[in-house]
């Protein structure tokens, strides 16, 4: 225990530790703060040995608030009232407001995917706004979850949103604004650990190249029809693409996931900067990483024209390597994707799928799993372990040195 004067000074410069401790204040006996080793500190009002009620968090009231809170709360012990009795606003307080005040500013800070996180829980759990936290239940969580596997969705979607669920409860549990977590030892739904990945075959792979060059040469003859049109009625005309490698942002991003298995979220958020030319190597930075991880991708002959050739094409014109017409990072291409993939007659196929490609043909090429592991970005071989049966030779192999001890009769 610590007895200063609690300030915002203390806030600010006070360290957590391996286990909680608390600072009592010099100005207000019976007013402390206590700090969790994961550095929460809350505001406490102890009226009577062994009593006390929260007062407020410090990442929410100043020491000022809290210490004229506390004051409130000791004075009515005095005159014979229990503040106990009082029922604790956090803990009355809904999903819905816990989720989008306390929740969703300390995820966006955090977590790198905090914005979708967010959304991911807000939809999924619609019938939970409205209710306080502390009477959400086990038995809720299970009947959603039957509803939702009831009304097709896949299970490895119900696992995503319950483990989102189940980490913002872990934080108000954490934060103590509810005593325990409710769905703590709700298990998630059985989905196959090891599934087969979705890659392009050989004649799919001709097909989808085939159709971006369908595509690139329909663009052009559009572009120029449309500046010809223009032209006549003396409109300004808009860029030609007769004298430049593509005709928009598609192929190259298409042909670029398909030579390093970038995740789209990774090839959208890819700058200039993390291009070295010189060496032919692409850099994952880790804030943009799904790992948290940097890693370093060498570039194959297509993939480092394709970026030369479009660095050609598009200049400088944003810090980002594809930007939309308002000088931003694409968020989704799924139009013209879809359109591309319908051309190519490719069916169940998403752009995540070109990473699953890239991975194949690696494997199917004798590289090692773990080198894939690397180029991919996998933080161990749980994920891939899923290419590992596209190389037979080694499983063959295996099962070939038995022939060195069998009896032939």
């Amino acid at each position: 225990m610590i007895l200063t004067t609690i300030t915002n000074t203390l806030i600010k410069t006070i360290q957590p530790k391996e286990r909680p401790f608390e600072v009592r204040d010099e100005q207000l006996k019976g007013f402390l703060l206590r700090i969790q080793p994961s550095g929460v500190m809350t505001y406490y009002a102890e009226y009577r040995r062994g009593k006390r009620i929260k007062v407020g968090r410090a990442d929410a009231i100043t020491p000022y608030k809290a210490r004229a809170l506390a004051r409130e709360v000791l004075a009515n012990a005095c005159l014979g009232k229990d503040p106990a009795e009082k029922p604790k606003e956090d803990n009355a307080s809904t999903f819905l407001i816990f989720l989008t005040e306390t929740y969703k500013p300390w995820i966006l800070a955090n977590l790198r995917t905090g914005e979708a996180t967010y959304i991911n829980i807000k939809r999924s759990f619609p019938e939970l706004h409205s209710m306080p936290l502390r009477d959400i239940s086990h038995l809720d969580i299970e009947k959603w979850r039957t509803r939702r596997l009831t009304e097709g969705v896949k299970p490895s979607t119900v696992n995503r949103a319950l483990d989102d669920l189940r980490a913002c409860l872990n934080r108000a549990v954490e934060w103590e604004v509810i005593e325990n977590n409710p769905i703590a030892k709700v298990k998630r739904s059985k989905i196959d650990s090891n599934p087969t990945p979705r890659f392009l075959t050989t004649s799919e792979e001709k097909a989808l190249r085939q159709a971006l060059d369908d595509r690139e040469h329909r663009l052009r003859a559009e572009r120029g029809s449309g500046n010809k049109w223009k032209a006549e009625r003396g409109y300004p005309l808009l860029p030609s693409l007769s004298g430049v490698a593509y005709a928009d942002h598609l192929k190259p991003a298409v042909l670029l996931s398909l030579n390093t298995g970038l995740r789209r979220g990774e090839l959208f958020k890819l700058k200039w900067s993390d291009i070295n030319f010189e060496q032919n190597i692409l850099t994952v930075k880790a804030e943009t990483a799904k790992s948290g991880k940097t890693r370093h991708i060498p570039l194959n002959e297509e993939a480092a024209l394709i970026l030369k050739r479009w660095k050609t094409q598009e200049g400088l014109k944003g810090l980002h390597v594809f930007i939309n017409n308002d000088g931003k990072p694409f968020h989704d291409v799924r139009t013209a994707w879809k359109g591309v993939l319908d051309d190519a007659d490719i069916k169940n196929f998403r752009w995540h799928d070109l990473r699953h490609t890239f991975a194949s043909k690696l494997v199917m090429a004798g590289v090692d799993l773990n080198t894939v592991r690397e180029l991919m970005g996998h933080s161990d071989y749980t994920m891939t372990l899923r290419y590992a049966h596209l190389a037979p030779e080694h499983k063959a192999q295996a099962v070939a040195k038995l022939n060195t001890v069998a009896t032939v009769t």
